[in-house]
């Protein structure tokens, strides 16, 4: 029988719950799958918590999680644990992005469609898109991003903005947080969806400059992030794949 890895006792276990836990919402809501990661800064360490490569994201758990440095190495961890082949988008965006404290990356198709046709690029049609209102640019080369010269690319095309669609690849998501990179996750698929449904309808009129000042002028990030935290968190436990007593 396979022993389950006891977590370090030095380690930020809540940032390691809260890792597993939105990762498995993430598969649970049908945007993460096979393939995908969450990866959290870790505080006062130029190193991050991110999931081992063939580690299940459907039965991840704080304790396999792997301690990782910019560079992709291998800090700490379970015995024999190696990181997903694109740990080095996670790094070298962390490295590039002081105000980045969550990564996560995954490959929605209905999302990425919009990297394979011409003249349709993804817009903000939602309310709570406005996230993405500085663009959301499209990085060219659909790769594997499986070394550092690859990751400070993906790095380089993100720039200062919060998400990036890789061409024919996948999803790059920002957050200061692991609560706000769950949230923006569901919310960046959420738009998508809804662009893609308008485009079925008619032509599509996406948020004009005006109508998003307006929303932004009574939004409140902190207490919308909590919000959905806590509606998808209750939801998890609900259903029985996050447990009752995670400090979350």
């Amino acid at each position: 029988m396979t022993q389950t890895p006891s977590v370090p006792p030095n380690s930020d276990l809540r940032l390691r719950m809260k890792v597993a836990a939105a990762t498995q919402i993430l598969v649970d809501q049908g945007i993460m799958s096979y393939s995908g990661h969450v990866s959290a800064r870790l505080p006062g360490r130029d190193a991050f918590l991110i999931q081992p490569i063939d580690q299940p994201r459907s039965g991840l758990r704080p304790e396999h999680l792997l301690i990782c440095d910019y560079d992709g190495k291998v800090l700490e961890g379970p015995d024999g644990g190696a990181p997903p082949a694109e740990v080095c988008l996670h790094g070298e965006i962390l490295r590039a992005r002081s105000d980045v404290n969550s990564v996560a990356h995954f490959h929605h198709d209905l999302t990425n469609s919009f990297t394979l046709v011409e003249g349709v690029p993804l817009r903000v049609v939602k309310n709570h898109a406005v996230r993405w209102k500085s663009g959301i640019p499209v990085h060219t080369d659909p790769a594997h991003v499986a070394n550092s010269a690859l990751g400070r690319a993906v790095a380089g095309t993100l720039g200062a903005h919060h998400a990036l669609q890789i061409r024919a690849h996948g999803q790059v998501i920002t957050a200061e947080s692991v609560d706000a990179a769950l949230c923006d996750s569901i919310h960046f698929v959420e738009n998508a969806q809804a662009m893609h449904n308008a485009c079925v309808i008619g032509r599509v009129l996406p948020l004009s400059d005006a109508d998003m000042e307006s929303f932004e002028l009574y939004f409140k990030r902190g207490p919308h992030v909590n919000k959905l935290w806590r509606f998808y968190i209750e939801g998890a436990r609900a259903k029985g794949f996050v447990p009752g007593d995670w400090d979350i």
